[in-house]
């Protein structure tokens, strides 16, 4: 037990500022929608085909052949998302009138946030480190549950330690942390499932094979032409539509070399996901339709690991659920930076030998 006493605070003093970060900017990113506030952001989805291929020959005109790709309008969000390179962008209305535009992610807090919340503004590294702590973190779960079992007869729940001191820290991070450990796990478990395949393979193993689910999302290697700047997009939506009749559109992501299909992703209405698996490949030059995968025909597994985002971003559930969520990313940023003032600032000082 002291070993993993000594384990529990060394790693908490050590990865606490990561979680701090991952906590605090998940809890701010679960309300997006409802602080970027730009014109025309409340609009109601627009489900027209012909008027979402006008909005898209408007904006990819617009972008003189720089466009990688188009998040289309959601429900919950009024605006298309128009996507230049790898930092620059714009909104635009349903109508495909841009609203506000930008050269780098610096000038839009949303996408800034996002970057730092899965990559620590380092790319695939950071990510790898946010995975490396979302282990830590469920370590840090299962870990205090068993510790805190010894003490559980002095539980005194508290959102704020009663001093600053070192020992009421410990017990407040020790209570708080056994209320919050069921969320805090959830949403580390969704997390990190997301980053490391391990880890997706261990959770979907009882429902399907990994190797199966792999194979049910892998792209296909398809081939076409080159993209037509002239492309009929209202002819390409409407095959969309009849193919999975009532589904969002929800991405379209243009070539990133000559011969890659178009990928349009759309969302039926048993999909969680926000942005749906349901995808459709189309040759950039002509707009045939080459292949089209069917979310609610993949594996359970499939259906599982999809359930991972929405769970993790409370994009199911409504308020009351984004509520939950932004109290679990509060509770996260609270334990991880108390551990390390905790444990680098308010460690007991060593008393003098006596000779």
């Amino acid at each position: 037990m002291k070993t993993l006493d000594l384990l529990h605070r060394w790693a908490g003093g050590l990865i606490g500022l990561v979680l701090f970060v991952m906590g605090l900017t998940g809890a701010i990113l679960v309300h997006k929608n409802a602080w970027v506030m730009l014109p025309h952001g409340d609009d109601a989805l627009v489900r027209d085909a012909g008027m979402l291929a006008t909005a898209t020959d408007r904006l990819l005109d617009g972008a003189n052949g720089k466009a990688s790709g188009i998040v289309y309008a959601n429900p919950d969000f009024g605006l298309h998302q128009l996507r230049i390179g790898r930092e620059a962008g714009a909104y635009a209305d349903q109508a495909g009138n841009i609203v506000t535009s930008w050269q780098s992610q610096w000038q839009r807090p949303e996408l800034w946030i996002f970057d730092l919340h899965h990559h620590l503004f380092t790319g695939d590294f950071g990510e790898t480190i946010i995975g490396i702590a979302g282990l830590c973190a469920i370590f840090f779960i299962v870990s205090g549950v068993i510790l805190w079992w010894r003490t559980r007869r002095t539980f005194k729940f508290r959102l704020w330690p009663a001093r600053m001191s070192r020992p009421a820290i410990v017990m407040h991070h020790r209570d708080l942390g056994v209320v919050m450990a069921p969320l805090l796990f959830l949403a580390a478990l969704t997390g990190t499932m997301m980053i490391f395949d391990p880890v997706k393979a261990i959770v979907i193993a009882p429902f399907s094979s990994p190797a199966e689910v792999d194979k049910a999302m892998a792209v296909p290697k398809l081939k076409g032409g080159p993209l037509n700047p002239d492309l009929d997009w209202r002819a390409l939506l409407e095959t969309a539509e009849k193919r999975f009749p009532g589904a969002e559109f929800r991405i379209l992501s243009l070539p990133r070399k000559a011969g890659d299909p178009i990928a349009l992703r759309m969302r039926q209405q048993q999909e969680w996901l926000p942005n749906g698996r349901t995808t459709l490949w189309f040759d950039a030059a002509t707009g045939e339709l080459l292949a089209a995968r069917d979310a609610l025909a993949m594996p359970m597994g499939a259906h599982v690991f999809n359930t991972a985002y929405p769970l993790h971003a409370a994009k199911v559930g409504g308020l009351a659920y984004r509520l939950v969520m932004t109290l679990t990313g509060l509770a996260m940023a609270l334990l991880g930076s108390l551990a390390v003032w905790s444990f680098w600032f308010k460690r007991p000082r060593m008393k003098p030998r006596r000779t």
